[in-house]
């Protein structure tokens, strides 16, 4: 606890990284306070309906991205995942259509352009999903008096805007948090709506286990939090994990520079279980929330097929949701590590793997051990995102179970793992530079380097 507490402090002592880290949290409690205001014409008191319909399903897994938002028919309702949706196309684009594939090599100038694609490619799919997401309220609050001004044109209109905007805005704080604070911005903004809801689903999970007749509820309660604190470190070990390639580094003989000498000491290319991350989970997710639009659009009435991608307890629904995780972990683990890529790296700077020569065989070195060890990562998480449904076999109800594993969970400890490790790069660099500047540091001759 001592070393905790010693660690908050030297934090807090660092004036950039204690900026960075108060303005993250202005723009979380900004993105929280939004999310509690309802839609203008909108009575909050008439949304029991639509908030007994969150409660099960992929439903509360989009109220769960929001932050409860969904919910309560509120402007930030929509949330990120219009965004996520967005990068999803245009990723695919980058590897499917050449023009995005030349943008991507312009360095950060086509990354800009990129940027700007995937942001209107966003106001594209909300222009679509706001009005789904108004007929959806309608169709729930019938009778209810939640419209208070009716739904005519001009509020669906102006609603349509709000969501849009908030939407916009929401994706705005993100990159603030990226350039301004500490973590990724979009990761961060979703986290937070996942850590908003668990509070309340560990007080109903708990109520539940007290009032239950069969007895012994509080015991089955105790199982669950060791459930899922034991689940939790599973995926955080997974995240986590990495496989070392020797990689054996030659340098020029000082006066001779036609011969090389080569080091005793092997280096290593850390190569991760998941190098992904968390981000194929995100994407498949927001593939499993198009089943949900088609449902709302097409009525009352949906087909059997419908129903099985609507229930996210469902053999198809997590089937294809497995198969979909597994897809993008190859696919995003392709495009962020490329193996000719550092096949190259390694050649220019006089690097190669012991038994494989440069080039070539390099960089089918290094794709095969890839492809070895992003397999049974994969699967691996992917188990980990069905766990929910599993636990909701044994009665443990959903708000508490898409905490017991599955996507919240994957995010929650991918995001703090990512933030915790950039908080130390800035804590190691402020070490270094104050080493620098104290004059511990000298030259060959014992003088002082400062």
């Amino acid at each position: 606890m001592n070393k905790v507490i010693e660690t908050i402090k030297n934090i807090w002592r660092i004036e950039d990284l204690r900026m960075r880290i108060l303005v993250t949290i202005l723009f979380v409690a900004i993105y929280r306070f939004g999310s509690t205001i309802v839609l203008p014409g909108i009575d909050p008191a008439a949304l029991e309906a639509l908030q007994s319909q969150t409660k099960g399903g992929l439903m509360a897994l989009l109220d769960m991205f929001s932050g409860g938002a969904f919910s309560q028919a509120s402007i930030f309702a929509l949330g990120i995942m219009p965004y996520i949706s967005a990068s999803i196309v245009i990723q695919l684009l980058a590897v499917a259509v050449p023009y995005f594939q030349k943008m991507q090599r312009e360095g950060e100038s086509g990354r800009r352009k990129i940027g700007q694609y995937t942001r209107w490619l966003t106001i594209a799919i909300l222009i679509f999903q706001a009005p789904t997401y108004l007929i959806n309220l309608k169709a729930q609050t019938q009778g209810s008096g939640a419209f208070l001004v009716g739904t005519d044109f001009w509020f669906m209109a102006s609603s349509t805007v709000i969501l849009a905007a908030g939407s916009m805005f929401i994706l705005w704080l993100g990159e603030r948090i990226t350039d301004k604070g500490v973590g990724n911005g979009v990761s961060v903004i979703i986290m937070i709506g996942i850590i908003a809801r668990m509070p309340s689903a560990i007080i109903e999970e708990l109520t539940s286990a007290l009032s239950s007749a069969a007895g012994g509820g509080l015991i089955k309660f105790l199982l669950e939090i060791l459930g899922l604190v034991a689940t939790m470190a599973v995926a955080i070990l997974l995240v986590k994990a990495v496989r070392k390639v020797p990689v054996q580094y030659a340098k020029r003989i000082e006066g001779d520079s036609s011969k090389l000498q080569v080091g005793g000491a092997r280096q290593y290319i850390p190569l991760k279980l998941f190098a992904a991350n968390v981000m194929p989970i995100i994407f498949a997710q927001a593939i499993m929330f198009i089943p949900l639009t088609l449902a709302q659009v097409g009525g009352s009435n949906p087909s059997w097929v419908m129903r099985q991608f609507t229930d996210h307890t469902s053999f198809l629904y997590n089937l294809v949701f497995v198969i979909l995780i597994i897809a993008f972990t190859y696919f995003y683990t392709a495009i962020t590590l490329n193996p000719v890529q550092m096949a190259e790296d390694m050649k220019r700077n006089n690097g190669f793997i012991p038994g494989v020569k440069p080039g070539e065989d390099t960089a089918n070195y290094i794709d095969n051990v890839m492809s070895h060890i992003t397999l049974p990562g994969s699967v691996f998480i992917s188990l980990i995102a069905i766990l929910p449904a599993i636990v909701s076999l044994f009665g443990v109800k959903q708000g508490f179970a898409q905490f017991f594993g599955g996507t919240s969970l994957l995010i929650l400890v991918g995001v703090v793992l990512d933030t915790i490790q950039q908080i130390d790069s800035h804590m190691s660099v402020r070490n270094y530079d104050r080493m620098l500047n104290t004059g511990h540091t000298r030259n060959r001759s014992g003088v002082s380097a400062n």
